[in-house]
């Protein structure tokens, strides 16, 4: 059909034009951008995963950027602090040279002065925009939250679409030479202890690593001591007799009564006795070591005993022993079912035995009681993860102690850990040994005294100990001296003291400069992560929106020829009516 008005043919044709000019404009369009998908309308999910996923990207590679001004940071710390490490060895090679005898101390002196202002100088100039890790500014530097450094190390997008920044967190007391409020490698430690307010004494310089520990034990009765010069034979009816007591109580040491009267035993020397202590039929004693082997028989189980001596030949040397002649001694055995230590001889009676100096009435001998003990206190502090263990021990009995910060906060009511008078001293201990058996009381305020309670405890003599030992600080050995105070030429007779705290200086440091290191490995790790994960995000995304320029430049081509059949249809079908119009010509 022809219609004047309607020509179907160049509508279909037109059509067919506008839809080839559209495709090819789009696939012109991903040619030109290379890009499957540009605008939210070409594809709403991709286009939206893909916009994040750039941002992401940007924002790790800023992260990574951030990660290398933190490796600048390491590598300088790292820098320095070995260079520091070679100072120090030359410090500790001077420090050994000066022990040899004749050297000019005052020149080693001079030569460790300007090792002292190396150390200085690099650790002052161990700065990277305007951070250092070797000459800080920390208020605690045992502090966690005060002493980190942090370092930007990468983006992370949780599955709940959240982001967070990650960091690496570094904690500069493992670097830090000098701080300002010291607890530095190179400075005395402030967390030292000292004397724990009293407990320990120390002795020797730099490190407070070894102790006088405090551990006192009673002594026993002295001895009774008897002549021997000639020998003595028993006959029929012949007898020496006396009674020993062993271990009564002793009043003066202030325990509660009753008083234990100890055990007494009756002796009977006869020539029954004799014979068979020295397995003889004659009952003679021939000398005094026969007399003492008699007495040993006859005291068995009295809690006393026979000795003789010995003595240094000649005097005041320490190799040849020879014996003391016709002496005899009956000494203190013990009884360990009492609580008491002395010894007494009583009642003595010759029965047909000419009495001389073989034995011998003796008054109750006491041992000399140690169940008390004074601290001299000196404040200190407890600082956090300090903890403070020993072994203390009543009359033999002990118990394992410890308390850290937290105990002295609980026993004092406090919150710094501190320990500032010999009142709170005295309460924290009583705390802490928790037996009823022991009083601690403050004597006056630099005094703190510890002893058995009368009540309870009742031992004396050497049967009576007070001790504290084993005294440990978790975190020690600490030094307590600086670095640049270190003077051979005013304190000669320190330098064996100076080489070991500067021994344990050198391994900080080393550790130091270890961690460091460390640090400088993982922030490496991480920048190459870093680095693979925006490859790996560019991939990802141009898989989602990048185009195929082989396929669309196939389309193109046909595009184009689609287009340019369109426009022939279209020229063909606006032709058709001519011949119709020719009519009205």
């Amino acid at each position: 059909m022809t219609s004047i008005l309607t020509n179907l043919s160049a509508i279909s044709a037109l059509r067919a034009l506008r839809t080839a000019s559209g495709k090819l404009q789009e696939t012109q369009i991903q040619i030109s951008a290379g890009l499957r998908i540009s605008t939210a309308s070409d594809n709403a999910a991709y286009w939206s995963i893909a916009t994040t996923m750039r941002s992401d990207r940007r924002a790790v590679a800023a992260a990574n950027d951030a990660l290398a001004v933190g490796a600048a940071k390491v590598d300088t710390a790292y820098s320095a602090m070995t260079s520091v490490v070679d100072v120090i060895g030359e410090f500790k090679a001077k420090l050994v040279a000066a022990k040899e005898k004749g050297i000019d101390l005052n020149k080693v002196q001079d030569e460790l002065d300007q090792f002292k202002a190396q150390v200085v100088s690099i650790s002052q100039s161990a700065s990277f925009n305007g951070q250092n890790w070797l000459n800080t500014n920390v208020d605690d530097i045992y502090d966690p939250d005060l002493n980190k450094a942090t370092v930007v190390s990468g983006l992370t997008r949780k599955s709940d679409g959240t982001v967070s920044v990650n960091s690496i967190d570094y904690s500069m007391l493992q670097s830090s030479l000098f701080n300002s409020t010291g607890g530095g490698m190179l400075q005395a430690d402030p967390r030292d202890l000292k004397t724990i307010g009293g407990l320990r004494f120390d002795y020797g310089t730099g490190l407070r690593s070894t102790y006088s520990l405090r551990n006192t034990g009673g002594s026993g009765p002295t001895d009774f001591k008897f002549d021997f010069s000639s020998p003595i034979t028993f006959g029929a009816g012949d007898s020496i007799s006396f009674d020993v007591t062993a271990d009564q109580d002793n009043p003066a040491d202030g325990i509660s009564p009753p008083y234990d009267a100890g055990q007494t035993t009756s002796i009977v020397i006869d020539a029954a006795r004799v014979n068979s202590a020295l397995g003889r039929s004659d009952g003679t004693i021939n000398g005094y070591k026969e007399y003492a082997q008699v007495l040993r028989s006859v005291l068995a189980g009295s809690g006393l005993t026979a000795t003789t001596y010995t003595r240094f030949d000649p005097p005041g040397q320490t190799h040849t022993w020879v014996d003391v002649p016709d002496v005899v001694g009956i000494v203190h055995n013990g009884l360990a079912s009492k609580d008491g230590s002395s010894m007494a001889i009583s009642n003595v009676s010759f029965a047909g035995i000419a009495q001389a100096n073989q034995i011998a009435a003796r008054a109750v001998s006491y041992g000399t009681q140690q169940s008390s003990m004074t601290l001299d206190f000196e404040p200190f502090t407890v600082y956090d993860d300090v903890v403070v263990s020993m072994r203390f021990g009543l009359d033999w009995s002990y118990t394992n102690v410890s308390f850290d910060k937290d105990a002295v906060n609980l026993a004092l009511g406090k919150d710094n850990g501190k320990v500032e008078t010999s009142d709170e001293m005295a309460t924290l201990l009583a705390a802490v040994f928790n037996r009823p058996d022991v009083i601690v009381e403050a004597t006056d305020p630099g005094t703190v005294a510890l002893r058995a309670d009368p009540l309870v405890a009742r031992k004396s003599g050497e049967k009576s100990m007070i001790g504290i030992d084993g005294v440990n600080v978790n975190i020690e050995p600490l030094p307590t001296m600086n670095f640049m105070d270190v003077n051979v030429a005013q304190n000669p007779d320190l330098i064996d003291g100076y080489v070991q705290y500067i021994q344990t200086a050198m391994g900080r440091v080393v550790s130091g400069a270890a961690a460091l290191g460390s640090l400088q490995s993982r922030i490496d790790m991480q920048s190459n992560f870093a680095k693979t994960m925006t490859d790996t995000i560019d991939k990802g995304v141009g898989r989602l929106v990048d185009g195929d320029m082989e396929e669309a430049s196939a389309k193109l081509s046909a595009l184009q020829t689609q287009q340019q059949l369109a426009m022939q249809s279209l020229q063909i079908a606006n032709s058709q009516p001519q011949p119709l119009l020719s009519l009205f010509q």
